[in-house]
């Protein structure tokens, strides 16, 4: 039977050089410690104008920081910014714990959840790469050793040095071998997209921040439009619950349909070698037709997660495609829901079937905006015809004439010209 690992208990510190959202990145770090299956002990902070170059925090906060590891029994030190390597490295030394940075606590989250083959080699490639500057030998301190004081010679240079480079090069190959893997893998959904878009099917991409409701919105869709209802994503109210890429075919009741996708979240100061990575994962954003934003309506520092989401759509190479921002779990606030604000913005529940009922007309006149309502007139040697247009469009009227069927249809761009012929 399998059991949950102990939770560890954390220590987490933050450098404060006056940034206007340093309370909400370290509220943050706590909510991501959570999600690592650890538990916050203490908190201390530093109001500092630049960081300590060798240990990143003052020598008065590192003592404190000594002594509270000391008293609590901590084993680890968590930190809200990413450090550099000399800083972990004499951080360690000073405090006799482990030093986490914020960027490594990301990156050990999504190694537990990564669940496709995919994100795996996504997290891995991110791993290795961020392992890279921080190789030290065996020793740890023998190159420092080689090259400090007393002479500074390169002669004592050697086993120390070529482990190293050897480490060094280990790890710069399976990167290589791991890009490879992933271009095989991405070279299929590359192919997947381009049938999509030869078969007119248009794209959903949900965005937004970690946690503000993404799967929730897209498994209330799936139950209402799904074509297997049994096709819901994992949700839970956890930083990161998902990071695999899912897509959906969801088929209206007016016969129109749509590819939705839930991509994996957002969150402030996320590492850029994870971003590298799962571009490609990202690229069925990229891709989308419309984009829907999931913001945590109830969430104090909403606009800061929009920013975060802004920033990170910019880095991936995202933009100039029309977006619908949703202004989720207005149930946890007392507001009244579910409301509109022009065509691009909804305050809304995605547990409400009134909101996603709303929500959903919304992304029909987005995404179906240039659908053509026309009349045709089908001869009866065109059966065929007649069975795609029931199958695939929105059918508003049928008789039946001396000439053959005659249909009054709203249908795509795509199919208007295909069938122009018909048209009375």
């Amino acid at each position: 039977m399998d059991t949950m690992p102990p939770i560890e208990s954390v220590i987490i510190a933050g450098l404060n050089n006056s940034q206007s959202n340093f309370e909400y990145s370290m509220n943050e770090l706590a909510e991501l410690v959570k999600a690592n299956n650890m538990e916050v002990k203490d908190r201390l902070v530093q109001n500092l104008d630049r960081p300590n170059s060798a240990t990143y925090f003052g020598k008065g906060k590192v003592d404190e920081l000594t002594e509270t590891v000391r008293a609590l029994d901590v084993h680890t030190i968590v930190t809200n910014d990413e450090l550099s390597p000399s800083q972990i490295r004499n951080l360690e030394a000073a405090t006799g714990a482990r030093l986490l940075d914020r960027t490594a606590l990301i990156l050990e989250i999504f190694a537990k959840r990564a669940q496709s083959k995919e994100a795996k080699l996504q997290v891995e490639i991110a791993q290795l790469k961020y392992r890279l500057p921080r190789l030290r030998t065996s020793a740890n301190q023998s190159l420092d050793q080689q090259t400090g004081a007393g002479g500074g010679s390169f002669t004592n240079r050697g086993s120390g040095e070529t482990k190293l480079e050897m480490n060094r090069r280990t790890i710069e190959n399976s990167i290589t071998h791991l890009r490879g893997e992933l271009d095989e893998i991405n070279k299929s959904a590359v192919t997947r997209r381009q049938q999509r878009i030869k078969n007119q099917m248009p794209m959903v991409a949900l965005v937004g921040y970690t946690n503000a409701g993404k799967s929730t919105v897209m498994n209330g869709l799936v139950r209402k439009f799904g074509v297997d209802e049994d096709k819901q994503v994992f949700e839970k109210d956890m930083l990161f619950a998902t990071l695999d890429t899912s897509v959906r075919r969801l088929t209206l009741p007016d016969q129109k349909q749509f590819l939705l996708s839930d991509t994996v979240g957002f969150v402030s100061k996320l590492p850029h070698n994870l971003v590298e990575s799962f571009k490609s994962t990202l690229a069925e954003a990229s891709q989308a037709d419309l984009l829907l934003q999931v913001i945590d309506y109830s969430d104090a520092h909403y606009k800061d997660m929009m920013e975060t989401t802004a920033d990170t759509l910019a880095d991936i190479g995202i933009k100039d495609i029309p977006m619908i921002n949703i202004f989720n779990k207005a149930d946890k606030m007392e507001i009244t829901y579910p409301t509109l604000e022009g065509d691009t913005q909804i305050v809304m529940s995605a547990i409400q079937p009134e909101s996603l009922d709303m929500l959903t007309d919304l992304i029909k006149k987005s995404l179906f905006k240039d659908f053509v309502t026309t009349t045709l007139l089908i001869p009866f040697t065109e059966g065929s015809v007649v069975t795609y247009l029931n199958d695939n469009a929105s059918v508003i009227n049928t008789d039946y004439v001396a000439e053959g069927t005659q249909i009054e249809v709203e249908l795509s761009a795509a199919d208007y010209q295909r069938f122009a012929e018909y048209e009375l």
